[in-house]
Formats: C-alpha cells, sequence, structure tokens
C-alpha cells in the first residue's frame, strides 16, 4: 500500500502544486474529504489490506455490512482512486491502494 497525498481542490482554484508532496487525490471540499476518509471507511480499507477478500460477499461477512451498502462505499471510494475493484468471473474483488493518508491544507 502506498501513502495517499490528500488535497483540497475547489472549482476555478489555480493550478494545482506539483513536487513531492503534491497531492495525488483531490476533493472539492472538507466535508467531502471527511465523509470519503471517515473512521469507518478507514477501518474498510484496513480490513480489505488485511485480509484480502475474493469477493463483496466475503467482505461483507467480514464488515457485518449489506453488499450493497458496501458497493456503495467501494464506488465511491473508487471514484477517488483508494480502491480497485478487479473483476472476476462471477465476482468482484476489492483492493485497497492506499490506507495510509497525509492530508495538506493550505
Amino acid at each position: 500500500m502506498k501513502r495517499c497525498v490528500v488535497g483540497i481542490r475547489r472549482p476555478g482554484d489555480p493550478e494545482s502544486p506539483s513536487g513531492k508532496d503534491a497531492p495525488t487525490v483531490w476533493f472539492p471540499s472538507m466535508a467531502t474529504m471527511a465523509a470519503v476518509l471517515s473512521e469507518d471507511n478507514q477501518a474498510l480499507l484496513r480490513l480489505i489490506r488485511d485480509r484480502h477478500p475474493k469477493s463483496l460477499t466475503a467482505l461483507a461477512e467480514l464488515t457485518g455490512r449489506q453488499v450493497p451498502n458496501l458497493s456503495r462505499s467501494l464506488r465511491m471510494m473508487e471514484g477517488y482512486g483508494l480502491v480497485a475493484l478487479k473483476k472476476n468471473v462471477r465476482e468482484i474483488e476489492p483492493v485497497a491502494l492506499a490506507t495510509s493518508f497525509k492530508i495538506l491544507i493550505d
């Protein structure tokens, strides 16, 4: 897992900073970032990293959550590049791409 550098970029903001600590994931607001990186979602990412579930059904059994609920959360995190959802023949395997975050606030 890599450490993910997170930033806030509102529509109309100037160009993104570059360099070693340049954000790799951008959120439109602090509220969105807080929702996506909630304690529950961070715990979910760690569980995926540690247990390597082979399907959403297996992940649902590990978490006690319903598959549709997990699917919504994972698709949202996939949109920000935090999770990959690998499609196998009949299953979708979640893969955590980041579990450690550095948040830059200007």
